[in-house]
C-alpha cells in the first residue's frame, strides 16, 4: 500500500473497492494512504522520469536558429537568455561547445566519438531546447546554463529529439530540457517550457544533498552523468546468491530507517544509508534472512509534502513510494552527502557484500505511478511536461483529467508502447548495472491496465517481463491491487513466472490466531500453500509470498497492541490508512505496564512468527519485528522520519535474549527442515489433518503433522486461539523416534523455543490458551 487518502493495501473486504478517492483536497504523493519512419513503437525505448519544480535562476547562453532574445521568469528569479551562435562562446575563459544532429538511440545521455549524444522521446512536443549546467562557468551564487534550441529538421528522428555535444566534460554536467507544445488541456496536454524537466533516462540525478534538510536553496533535479570514473569492481570471487525461491526468507526494510537512529552506534555520516546498511549484514545473519525486499531506492523527493502550506507539510517522505527517475539510485543516500555518483558506487557495494553474505537483494518498485501528484496540485518535473499524453492514462472524456487507480493523483500509462520499453529499460539497468536479483511491483494491477484504465486480460508489459531473457533469472513479485478495486490475489497474469504478496493469506493468519470463529479450514489451506489459490497451470507454492506485517499497516507488536489505528499524527484527521486491520489489542488498547496483557501479547506475536515460518510458500517478514517495533498504533507512518519507522537498535539489545532469539530460532528452524518448503502442493500422504469436526464454526484449534518421507523426522503442530486450555491427544511419532518439544509459546524464554528438543513421552499435550506447540520427530 503506501497511501496516504486511500488504503493501498487492501484487505479482502476492499476487493470491490470503487476508484480511489481523496480524503482531501491534496495531491497524494505515495505515501502509500513507474521513427525514422517514426520507428516502430515497441522500439522507441523511451522515457522515464524525473525530479525539479520549477524552472532554474540563474545566467543563460541559449543557442537556437532564430538567435531570438528572450526573458524568463522562473521561481520568481529572472533568468538572462543570451545570444550565441553555434560553437562560439562569451569568452575566452568558457570552453567552446559544438553541436551537431546526434542520434535517437540510446535515450538519455552516451558517449560518441568526439562528444556526447543526449536523446529523449516527446510525440507531441513542438520544441525541445537542451539546458546545461555547467558549476565551472560561474560561481556557487550565479551558476550558468547554456541552452540549445534542437531543430525540428536537424535533431529529430520520428518522436525522439537528439543532438551531440562536443567539448562537453565526461561528468559533472547537469542537464535537463525544456519542452513545449500543443497547449490545449482538453487534448490531455500540459507543457510549459518554463520549467527546466529531467530526462527520464538520467543514470544518475542530482538534487539536494542531504536528506530531509529543507535548508538547501535548490530543489531542483538535475540529471547528471558519469564517464570518468572506472567500472565498478565486483571482484572476482563475486558470485550471485541465486537461491531457489522455495529458500527465500524475505525481510522487508527501509535503508534509510535501518541504521537513521544515533542508536545504531554509527557515525552522523553514515547513519540512514547504504554504506550504513553493510556494517549491519551481522544482524540479518544472525536472524537468518536471505533476502532483503527494500522499500523505493529509486530517486524520489523526500520534501514533496513542503511545496505548499497544507495538512502535512510537517512530515517527510521516508518511505519513498513516490519516483522521480527510474534509473538513479536515490542520491541522499549516500553517505556524507556524497551526491548522485557516490550514491551509484556505494548501492553496488552494498549489493557486493549482501551477495558475500548469501543474501539477495529484491527492490520495491513503483511503476505505477509518479511524483508528478493530480492536476489540482501538480509536481511538474518530467512525464507530465515531456508527454502527459503518453506517459499518464488520462480520461479523455473529462477535460482530459488524470486517470487515479494508484491513490497518488495520476497513474502510468504502463502498457503505451513507449512507456512498457521505458519500464523494461529500467529493469533490465537494473540488473546489468546493480546486480539486483529481483523486484515486487508496488500495485501491480495498475500494470494490467490498458490506456484507458480497463482491465487487460493479458498485459503486454507484464507477459514481457515474465519472458525476458535479461530479468530472466529474477524473482517478479506482484502486488496484486491497486486503488481501483483491481484485485487480483490468485488471478494475477503470470504465464507460471511472477508471484504474489498473498492478502488473503495476510487476513486469514490475523483473523484465526486473534481467535475469530469459523476459520479452522480456512487456516489449514493458508498454512498448506493456499493451493486453491495457486495449484493452477505450473504455479508452485512458492509463488504466494505469504505474509501477515508489511510495511504499511500495523508492525506485529501494534497488530497484538491495538483495536484501531491511531494516525493523528498524520495531518489527516485519522482518513488515512487501512480501517480494517483484523487486529486484536489483547484488552488494553496500546501501551500498558499490565504484566497479564504483555504476556499475551508475546505470546500472539511468536504464535504469527511460528504459523509464518511452518507455512508452504515463501515468508516475508518486515523490519523491527524481530525486537517488537511500535509504531504506538500510526498504520500509515509514510511521513515520518523519526523513531515511529527508524529501527531501534537499543531495543533490539534488551530484548536479544528473549524475544529476537524466539524470532531468529524459529526461521533456522524452517531453513533446516525441507519439509516446510517443499516446492511441490502437499498431497494427502504429506499432512496428517488431526480434526474430524471441519464443520464446527466455534473450534478455533487446529493441530496436524507434515511427514518427512525421507528420514521420519515429521513435525506435530497445534494451534490453540481459544480462551481456554485445550488437551490434545498427540499421535504416536513414526517408528523408532520419539517426539520432542521444539515450541511451546506458553513458555518464557529460553524454553519457549529449544533448537534441539526436549524429548517428549507423553500420549497428550495442554496447550494453554493462545499458544501453539511444535514437537520434532528424533531418533
Amino acid at each position: 500500500m503506501d497511501s496516504v487518502g486511500t488504503n493501498r493495501t487492501p484487505l479482502r473486504s476492499a476487493a470491490a473497492a470503487a476508484p480511489a478517492t481523496r480524503s482531501s483536497a491534496l495531491p497524494w504523493p505515495h505515501c502509500h494512504p513507474a521513427v525514422g519512419n517514426r520507428l516502430a513503437a515497441t522500439k522507441l525505448g523511451i522515457a522515464a522520469r524525473c525530479g525539479g519544480a520549477g524552472g532554474y535562476f540563474g545566467k543563460v547562453q541559449r543557442f537556437d536558429a532564430a538567435r531570438s532574445t528572450t526573458a524568463r521568469a522562473q521561481s520568481g528569479k529572472a533568468a538572462r537568455s543570451v545570444i550565441r551562435e553555434m560553437g562560439h562562446t562569451a569568452s575566452d575563459s568558457e570552453m567552446p561547445l559544438k553541436y551537431s544532429s546526434g542520434k535517437a538511440f540510446p535515450l538519455g545521455v552516451s558517449q560518441v566519438d568526439g562528444g556526447l549524444n543526449f536523446a529523449i522521446f516527446s510525440q507531441h512536443a513542438s520544441s525541445v531546447t537542451l539546458c546545461l549546467k555547467l558549476p565551472e562557468r560561474g560561481t556557487q551564487d550565479d551558476e550558468e546554463i547554456v541552452e540549445f534550441a534542437l531543430d525540428r529538421q536537424k535533431n529529430k528522428t520520428g518522436d525522439i529529439w537528439h543532438v551531440s555535444v562536443e567539448g562537453l566534460p565526461a561528468s559533472g554536467v547537469l542537464y535537463g530540457y525544456r519542452i513545449n507544445g500543443p497547449q490545449g488541456w482538453q487534448q490531455g496536454h500540459r507543457f510549459d517550457d518554463s520549467v527546466i524537466l529531467l530526462d527520464p533516462y538520467a543514470k544518475l540525478v542530482s538534487g539536494r544533498k542531504y536528506f530531509g534538510v529543507d535548508k538547501e536553496e535548490s530543489s531542483q533535479f538535475f540529471g547528471t552523468y558519469d564517464f570518468d570514473s572506472s567500472p565498478f569492481d565486483w571482484g572476482d570471487d563475486y558470485r550471485l546468491p541465486n537461491l531457489p525461491e522455495s529458500d527465500l526468507v524475505i525481510y522487508e526494510m527501509n535503508v534509510r530507517a535501518f541504521t537513521a537512529d544515533e542508536s545504531s552506534g554509527l557515525g552522523p555520516a553514515v547513519r540512514g544509508s547504504y554504506l550504513g546498511l553493510i556494517d549491519k549484514i551481522p544482524h540479518l545473519l544472525e536472524l537468518g534472512v536471505n533476502a532483503v525486499e527494500l522499500l523505493p531506492v529509486f530517486e524520489f523527493d523526500e520534501l514533496e509534502f513542503k511545496r505548499f502550506p497544507n495538512p502535512r507539510d510537517h512530515m517527510v517522505n521516508t518511505w519513498g513510494y513516490s519516483t522521480i527517475n527510474f534509473f538513479a539510485p536515490m542520491s541522499r543516500y549516500a553517505s556524507a552527502g556524497g551526491g548522485p555518483v557516490a550514491a551509484s558506487k556505494e548501492l553496488k557495494k552494498m549489493v557486493k557484500a549482501l551477495h558475500n553474505a548469501g543474501i539477495e537483494v529484491i527492490l520495491d518498485v513503483v511503476y505505477n505511478h509518479t511524483n508528478e501528484a493530480d492536476d489540482a496540485n501538480p509536481y511538474m518535473t518530467s512525464f507530465r511536461g515531456i508527454d502527459n499524453k503518453v506517459y499518464y492514462m488520462l480520461d479523455l472524456n473529462n477535460n482530459p483529467q488524470l486517470l487515479n487507480f494508484s491513490g497518488c493523483g495520476n497513474t502510468l500509462n504502463c502498457n503505451h508502447p513507449v512507456v512498457k520499453e521505458l519500464v523494461l529499460d529500467s529493469l533490465r539497468h537494473w540488473v546489468k548495472e546493480y546486480h539486483i536479483d529481483g523486484f515486487r511491483f508496488d500495485l501491480a494491477s495498475v500494470l494490467c491496465r490498458g490506456p484507458d484504465g480497463s482491465p487487460l486480460d493479458a498485459p503486454p508489459l507484464i507477459k514481457e517481463i515474465a519472458k525476458d531473457s535479461v530479468l530472466s533469472r529474477c524473482k517478479i513479485i506482484a502486488e496484486p491491487w491497486d486503488c481501483g478495486g483491481l484485485y487480483l490475489v490468485g488471478r494475477f497474469p503470470n504465464w507460471d513466472r511472477w508471484a504474489e504478496w498473498n492478502g488473503q493469506y495476510r487476513d486469514d493468519i490475523r483473523r484465526f490466531i486473534k481467535g475469530d470463529p469459523g476459520l479452522k479450514g480456512v487456516f489449514a489451506t493458508r498454512v498448506s500453500g493456499s493451493a486453491d489459490l495457486y495449484q493452477v497451470n505450473n504455479r508452485k507454492p512458492y509463488d504466494s509470498i505469504n505474509f501477515i506485517i508489511a510495511h504499511d499497516g500495523f508492525t506485529l507488536c501494534d497488530l497484538v497492541s491495538y483495536n484501531s489505528k491511531h494516525n493523528d499524527a498524520n495531518g489527516e484527521c485519522g482518513r488515512d490508512g487501512c480501517n480494517d486491520n483484523y487486529s486484536w489489542n489483547c484488552g488494553v488498547e496500546g501501551e500498558t505496564n499490565d504484566l497479564i496483557v504483555r504476556r499475551l501479547r508475546s505470546r500472539q506475536m511468536k504464535n504469527f512468527h511460528v504459523a509464518l515460518m511452518i507455512s508452504q510458500g515463501t515468508p516475508m517478514m518486515l523490519m523491527g519485528d524481530e525486537y517488537g517495533h511500535t509504531r504506538y498504533g500510526n498504520n500509515n507512518s509514510y511521513g515520518h522520519d523519526t523513531h515511529i519507522n527508524n529501527f531501534q537498535w537499543g531495543q533490539l539489545e534488551e530484548r536479544k535474549d528473549g524475544h529476537f532469539r524466539f524470532f531468529s530460532e524459529m526461521i533456522k528452524f524452517r531453513h533446516s527442515h525441507p519439509i516446510l518448503r517443499r516446492d511441490r502442493f502437499l498431497s494427502k500422504n504429506d499432512v496428517t489433518w488431526h480434526e474430524d469436526c471441519w464443520e464446527n464454526q466455534e473450534s478455533k484449534f487446529l493441530a496436524f503433522t507434515i511427514h518427512d518421507h525421507n528420514s521420519g523426522g515429521d513435525i506435530y503442530l497445534a494451534f490453540n486461539a481459544h480462551e481456554y486450555f485445550v488437551d490434545a491427544v498427540i499421535p504416536p511419532p513414526p517408528h523408532h523416534k520419539s517426539w520432542s518439544r521444539v515450541v511451546d509459546t506458553n513458555l518464557e524464554s529460553p524454553n519457549d523455543i529449544v533448537p534441539e528438543g526436549v524429548l517428549f513421552t507423553d500420549s497428550g499435550y495442554r496447550i494453554a490458551p493462545y499458544s501453539c506447540i511444535l514437537l520434532k520427530a528424533k531418533p
